[in-house]
């Protein structure tokens, strides 16, 4: 162990109450301005600068208190460290969309979707598609990048609402992610609040069942209030001509999609499955994509020798293009590539710039500490655990830390409140997990958005499952329903 003084990153807590009033002014007020001035374009860099310029000004408040600079260059170090993989995941994410164009199996997947759902129910079926199948693997975020991928482009060929559509992706992705022992949320939780894993899936299906009824029933009537706006049947033929005349549909182009699926079921590493998916991807567009391919080497001005391996490295980094007589094929299906994602990337390392500075100075720790006066009953005390949970979610745009630092702080608080540990790990998730989608600079808000291609603001107001479901755990808190005690050994052994 290295017990040189000048390596150690010793953290004090230095921060008065009235500095941090003020690190907490500058970010809400940087912020809000930020969403009033710019509106949903925030993200194209104007929250990345108010990010970084939050963490400037808060790093000089805390030097002013004593905090060396070296000490938060460290901390903001550790802090992006911590995304290095999201962001390969991002990148790699970028190419796989790029490659399921290609390879026709998102097209195939919008074909056949067009042919078999109904625009009246287009909306609670995605809900329950995605639900579905985020149970079956773990992951809201495979589950987004591949098959609600395709029901965003089922909702432009029924002309539907992208932004309804995002939002019934994001409300069935979270719930099976949720509900499903594969996800690494859904054991994080536990493990961190002491509890057992199906003890904790089946406390959460409580509170998360009677909001997923809720949430598919109001899709339903969105749905049914959407049918004036559906497009035609002569759009919809249209939408299909176009594919038609543009790919190769086969069963065969699903294979990537099913292969994707099956790597998050054997939990293969996300990057791992998600840049192989992208390579086979290729391989199936050289194969049966022979016309695509060709069609895409002339959109892309792509000549000389080599053409046909440049056209897939340009796949990989720029994205898909394609053109055909229908405007809407072309705006949905040219899209993807690493480079799309930068954006993305770019704002992930300014939001942990920020959590970094923010975290070192003592402000986070500071506004946790500061939280526990207002938790007196256990109503009060869940409501508190999940403001800090969203809270967390908002100043470190991480969805684990939403869950790690609330469940770290008040674990001992619902131990000596003789509360079982299963109400501590319920409300981390339907608190921290749920709401990390709804922010823009959240990793998962970020994610979503650049997947989906709905900006996080369009999108919020229709996650109904992930806006519904803490305020049912809310009531619950307060009018005491399903709240369980400690069993007795465990009070016993704390005593």
């Amino acid at each position: 162990m290295d017990n040189n003084p000048k390596t150690e990153n010793v953290m004090v807590n230095t921060l008065s109450s009235v500095d941090a009033i003020i690190v907490g002014a500058i970010l809400i007020l940087t912020m809000g301005a930020v969403i009033v001035l710019f509106g949903s374009d925030a993200l194209a860099g104007a929250t990345q600068v108010a990010m970084m310029s939050i963490g400037f000004l808060a790093a000089l408040i805390g030097m002013k208190n004593g905090v060396a600079w070296k000490d938060i260059e460290l901390s903001i170090i550790a802090s992006i460290s911590k995304t290095a993989i999201p962001i390969l995941i991002f990148l790699a994410v970028g190419a796989l969309i790029g490659s399921l164009m290609l390879s026709a199996s998102v097209p195939t997947l919008l074909y056949y979707g067009l042919n078999i759902l109904s625009p009246t129910y287009f909306y609670p079926l995605t809900c329950l598609i995605t639900a579905l199948v985020a149970i079956c693997i773990g992951s809201s975020w495979t589950t987004a990048a591949t098959i609600g991928v395709a029901l965003i482009g089922v909702s432009y060929g029924f002309s539907l609402s992208p932004a309804v559509t995002a939002g019934a992706v994001v409300s069935g992705a979270y719930f099976g992610d949720k509900m499903s022992p594969l996800s690494e949320t859904t054991n994080l939780a536990p493990s961190v609040a002491g509890s057992e894993l199906f003890d904790h899936i089946r406390y959460m299906a409580l509170v998360s069942f009677p909001s997923f009824i809720i949430a598919l029933t109001l899709f339903f009537f969105v749905g049914l209030n959407s049918q004036d706006t559906a497009g035609t049947q002569e759009d919809i033929d249209a939408f299909l001509l176009a594919i038609e005349q543009s790919f190769s549909i086969h069963w065969i182009n699903l294979v990537p999609i099913f292969l994707l699926l099956w790597l998050a079921i054997r939990k293969t590493p996300a990057f791992l499955a998600i840049m192989a998916v992208s390579l086979i991807g290729c391989l199936f567009a050289f194969v049966f994509q022979q016309q695509a391919l060709s069609a895409f080497i002339i959109e892309s001005n792509i000549t000389g020798d080599g053409s046909t391996l440049k056209a897939f490295w340009q796949l990989l980094y720029g994205g898909f293009l394609i053109s055909t007589d229908n405007q809407a094929v072309d705006s949905l299906l040219s899209r993807g590539g690493m480079a799309s994602m930068v954006i993305m990337v770019w704002l992930v390392i300014s939001s942990m710039m920020m959590t970094g500075v923010l975290e070192r100075i003592g402000f986070i720790d500071k506004l946790l500490n500061g939280l526990i006066r207002f938790a007196r009953s256990t109503g009060s005390l869940i409501a508190t655990t999940m403001a800090t949970c969203f809270g967390t979610n908002v100043l470190t745009g991480d969805q684990y830390m939403s869950i790690v630092l609330p469940g770290q702080m008040w674990r001992t608080e619902f131990e000596k409140r003789g509360l079982a540990k299963v109400n501590l790990s319920r409300t981390l998730e339907d608190a921290g997990t749920l709401t990390s989608p709804l922010i823009p600079w959240n990793a998962c808000g970020v994610f979503m958005a650049g997947t989906l291609a709905v900006a996080t603001l369009s999108y919020l107001p229709y996650c109904f499952f992930n806006i519904i479901n803490p305020i049912v755990a809310l009531l619950f808190g307060f009018l005491n329903i399903k709240i369980a005690k400690a069993p007795e050994s465990d009070l016993s052994a704390r005593e």
